[in-house]
């Protein structure tokens, strides 16, 4: 009787498992059934913005469902972080990752989520930091900036767009290698600091190249340097801060999707097909390249290796530059 009762229960919970795994299967084969969102970390107009809102509207097209962005700044970018860690992995809820996702570990004693939370999708781009000025700070060049900061140190304000943002910790490695003291204002996001600096409420600025470069190319702010090895494809123009006077300065920024750990292979691999062909697109390539971009559209395996080894990268940067939290 036992023998019995036993093969009846384990016939039942072989149904139920099968059951299971049958409606997994069929919620992956109808997706997608109902609009997406993509959480971008940080307030609308800078360069995570512009790169959501691209991959939002061909992915549109090419799915049959809206693709939604949503703007969640605020944290140093935790709270989206955070948010999409906790999501439902089903394929509804992606995000726009940046370098504060491997640089938040090193700054903040606890966070909401792990890099472990997430299923990378691709590294879409990567862009260098600039650093430019307004009407503020007539400065021409970064060596003149330089000067006029060890003179004065602390009169130069410079902007960035948050606490333990990359422009952070590009503008602390700055002061090091160049010896001067600078007075950091952090913002919400890259495009209101790029509107106070404009206006004239700080000095200058260190962010992203697409966030600032319709403003260098109208005359209303002057790059003194991008913050990669290499110049910029779509602003050559623009020299190196290593060319500009501090030999070795190196920082690139990257910007990538992904989902919340455990998200299907199979939704994984539809989304990056998608994505890395909104991505090559040569008319979509062309626009993003000539907003400073460098268009990389990975596969999600070179994302998780870019993760894994810029982590520990930007903890030495935070370790060696004395970034902190104000």
């Amino acid at each position: 009787m036992f023998y019995k009762y036993r093969a009846l229960a384990l016939a039942i919970l072989l149904t139920l498992s099968c059951a299971s795994f049958a409606a997994t299967v069929c919620a992956e084969s109808n997706w997608p059934s109902k609009p997406i969102k993509i959480i971008v970390p940080v307030p609308p107009g800078g360069s995570l913005d512009i790169l959501a809102r691209t991959v939002a509207k061909g992915l549109t097209a090419k799915l049959g469902q809206a693709v939604i962005v949503e703007n969640m700044p605020g944290g140093g970018s935790n709270i989206g972080f955070g948010y999409v860690a906790k999501a439902a992995p089903d394929g509804y809820t992606l995000l726009v990752g940046w370098d504060s996702l491997a640089i938040n570990p090193a700054l903040y004693p606890s966070l909401p989520y792990k890099v472990e939370n997430f299923s990378p999708i691709t590294l879409a781009i990567t862009a260098p930091q600039v650093l430019v000025t307004g009407s503020k700070l007539p400065v021409k060049n970064l060596k003149t900036y330089i000067e006029l900061a060890r003179r004065e140190p602390n009169a130069i304000s410079l902007a960035n767009a948050g606490n333990g943002s990359p422009g952070h910790l590009a503008g602390a490695l700055l002061e090091s290698r160049a010896d001067i003291k600078l007075t950091n204002i952090p913002y919400k996001g890259g495009a209101p600091a790029v509107a106070d600096l404009v206006a004239g409420h700080v000095d200058s600025l260190m962010v992203t190249l697409p966030a600032a470069i319709q403003h260098i190319r109208s005359g209303r702010l002057t790059a003194l340097g991008v913050s990669s090895v290499k110049r910029s494809t779509g602003a050559p123009e623009i020299p190196t801060i290593a060319e500009a006077g501090l030999k070795g300065y190196d920082l690139n920024s990257w910007q990538g999707f992904l989902a919340p750990a455990g998200t299907p292979q199979s939704i994984i691999q539809l989304l990056n097909k998608d994505i890395v062909e909104i991505l090559k697109d040569p008319e979509v390539k062309q626009q993003l390249v000539s907003e400073g971009f460098e268009v990389i559209a990975s596969s999600p395996k070179t994302l998780a290796d870019y993760l894994a080894t810029s982590t520990p990268k930007w903890a030495k940067l935070v370790k060696d530059s004395g970034a902190k939290i104000d």
